[in-house]
């Protein structure tokens, strides 16, 4: 046995906090469960308060439970919300159900969806964004951020750039409210049916606003997809980048394998 794997040189808060996050798992503790007082978990775990105080800040950083102020220790919900890559931007579900991609997912999940359109402006194109869409760097791009809501719990973030020769006069340019199909029936619109996705995805750490607008708890990072969108000539239209809570969001992708 490694010094290190010696139970004895664990750390009596972290012995605690894996007791109780083995409960969690397990479902002993559920999602909405208050967990033991301070005092109780000393008390039962035959440890000093700051000890038990340790553990729990220790599962807080994990983001398995939350504080309610005055009101104590809660396990957190682990439901995430899918983000299914195959069939997001199909076609045919856009015609079947008149949504955007998003709200469509979130009603397949048998959950509400709200979009909130906080901006759109005209701005040059960003660095990653003109190589992505092969502009040159003093290009215009159409900027529209959306805050993405699942049962009324903020999910992520949405930032979408578009070629101001692509949206043109179309309400990609200038209206929150897209209408039926939402943003990719009016790319169809314009001439730019999606055929192809491109998506990158890595993860990080919240910046503050992001912290603050998506009520991240501490230390649960966030995933960043770089979303490209091409139509049936390759030619890309359109980037969004979107910041997701990677403690209620999760990827799910069927790619066919190249032979």
């Amino acid at each position: 046995m490694t010094k290190s794997s010696h139970p004895d040189r664990v750390p009596a808060s972290r012995r605690v906090a894996a007791t109780l996050r083995a409960r969690i798992e397990s479902g002993e503790l559920a999602a909405g469960a208050l967990l033991p007082s301070e005092r109780a978990l000393a008390e039962d775990f035959d440890v000093a308060r700051n000890t038990a105080r340790e553990a729990v800040r220790l599962l807080t950083d994990e983001g398995l439970v939350f504080a309610r102020h005055g009101k104590g220790v809660y396990v957190r919900e682990t439901r995430k919300l899918m983000r299914f890559g195959s069939e997001r931007y199909s076609q045919r579900v856009r015609e079947e159900t008149g949504l955007s991609p998003y709200r469509a997912e979130v009603a397949k999940q048998g959950r509400t969806a709200r979009v909130d359109c906080t901006s759109i402006t005209t701005v040059p194109a960003p660095g990653f964004v003109a190589e992505r869409l092969d502009l040159a760097s003093a290009d215009s791009v159409i900027r529209r951020e959306n805050w993405y809501f699942a049962d009324d719990e903020p999910v992520q973030r949405g930032v979408t750039f578009i070629p101001v020769s692509v949206a043109g006069a179309s309400p990609l340019a200038d209206s929150a409210d897209l209408g039926k199909g939402s943003l990719y029936a009016r790319f169809a619109d314009q001439g730019y049916p999606i055929a192809t996705i491109r998506e990158e995805i890595s993860a990080r750490m919240p910046r503050h606003e992001e912290k603050e607008r998506l009520d991240i708890p501490d230390g649960v990072p966030v995933i960043e997809v770089v979303h490209t969108g091409m139509d049936h000539e390759g030619t890309p239209f359109e980037v969004t980048v979107f910041t997701m809570r990677a403690d209620t969001n999760g990827l799910d992708y069927t790619i066919p394998v190249q032979a």
